[in-house]
């Protein structure tokens, strides 16, 4: 059966309270003539776990962090997954209001209907009210394939990074890209 999608998808989810599903993720990508690949994989919740997978998939391995600042402003910051990033600095790298916390498990599911060891720049399709800054390190940009989770954890999509930049652009989250990893004269710190 084929399907028929509108030039621009707009409705993310059939059920606005329900967060989209990796086939609702597969169906906007596939409306907005993006190409992608998938392998599934048991459940993943760490880079470290997800490293066995590396002669199947190629492109840039990446890791992703949820988090607020002291005004409740809401960052995904999304890197290669061995980027050093010094958390403790990185809020006035973003111009955000004081040092950063990770958010919690309850306001990630609230917010981008994914659950821990699942976060990903494709649950930007769950955040309708825009409520997280995208933020995409600019040497992870250097890889022509990234690869995320769509959406759960026993999955890994690859898309091109001008792809992803659409993608995120169609949920209405045009992505900051900046230099955020290797910040030269402080260790990094962080769950990686």
């Amino acid at each position: 059966m084929k399907r028929l999608f509108p030039a621009r998808p707009s409705a993310i989810s059939p059920n606005p309270r329900m967060p989209a599903t990796s086939d609702d993720l597969f169906a906007f990508l596939d409306g907005l003539g993006i190409a992608h690949r998938t392998v599934s994989h048991p459940p993943l919740f760490t880079v470290e776990q997800s490293r066995a997978l590396r002669g199947q998939i190629a492109g840039g391995h990446t890791k992703n962090l949820f988090l607020k600042d002291k005004k409740d402003r809401l960052f995904l910051v999304v890197a290669v997954e061995d980027a050093p990033i010094a958390l403790k600095s990185l809020h006035r790298v973003l111009d955000a209001s004081g040092r950063f916390s990770f958010g919690s498990a309850e306001l990630l599911r609230a917010v981008l209907g994914v659950e821990p060891g699942s976060v990903t720049p494709f649950s930007a399709i769950n955040d309708p009210e825009r409520r997280v800054t995208v933020v995409l390190d600019a040497a992870m940009m250097a890889h022509e394939t990234l690869n995320f989770h769509p959406l759960v954890n026993t999955m890994t999509t690859a898309i091109a990074r001008g792809d992803l930049i659409r993608f995120l652009e169609a949920t209405g989250h045009g992505p900051r890209i900046i230099a955020v990893s290797g910040a030269p004269g402080e260790p990094a710190d962080g769950p990686a």
